[in-house]
């Protein structure tokens, strides 16, 4: 009688964890090809090579560039492998809960310096492509508008405190955050100035706590 061989059972777990892992390779060659030759001069064959996947993969795993920039600015500000949105990260929870205004401000300091080492460097590469095309020039626009939107509710956050200053409305509030956490104010300091990230954090949580309280 001939042996009865049972069907192999597919490892679902085991091929999503291949799949993740070919997604970070590729999204770590694009980050590295864009920060260091740009977005213009960076092929979808050279981040292929530098990954060591097929150009079919990257379309099948990611997508197109537009598609790959849009990943790495959004997992550079999640700090995961997929975007997260403001609301459910878990320093805006924690922001959230904190009783003063201070505490508030020294939460989100912490989290902007930590989020700036990740993004920073991809978020000039944007800026820089947003230049001269068309669909980075539209995702700079509209990751710019989302953080003054953010900003708007961390204002909001400040105010329900009552120790904000009373001459400053939420949306001048809203606009000082929103210039002293963006990637060039980063690079200024610590990039071309040699601040060390605690540096940068304890300046930008000082600085808010006496241009913004009461």
């Amino acid at each position: 009688m001939a042996e009865h061989v049972k069907p192999r059972s597919y490892n679902s777990s085991l091929r999503a964890q291949q799949a993740e892992h070919t997604r970070e390779a590729i999204l770590d060659a694009a980050r590295a090809l864009f920060v260091s030759q740009g977005y213009r001069r960076t092929t979808v064959q050279q981040i292929a090579e530098r990954a060591e996947v097929n150009v079919d993969t990257i379309y099948h795993a990611v997508g197109r560039k537009p598609a790959l920039m849009r990943e790495l600015v959004e997992t550079s500000i999640s700090g995961g492998s997929a975007a997260v949105p403001a609301q459910q990260r878990a320093y805006v929870h924690r922001i959230r809960e904190a009783p003063t205004a201070g505490d508030k401000i020294d939460i989100y300091a912490q989290a902007i310096t930590e989020i700036q080492q990740r993004m920073a460097p991809i978020f000039l590469a944007l800026r820089d492509a947003a230049l001269t095309d068309e669909p980075c020039s539209l995702l700079w626009k509209e990751i710019s508008a989302r953080r003054a939107r953010n900003m708007l509710e961390f204002a909001a956050d400040l105010r329900i405190t009552g120790e904000l200053r009373q001459d400053l409305d939420d949306q001048r509030v809203a606009d000082i955050v929103w210039s002293m956490n963006a990637a060039e104010y980063w690079v200024l300091l610590v990039v071309e100035r040699r601040w060390s990230p605690a540096d940068f954090q304890a300046w930008i949580a000082d600085s808010w706590r006496r241009l913004l309280l009461a």
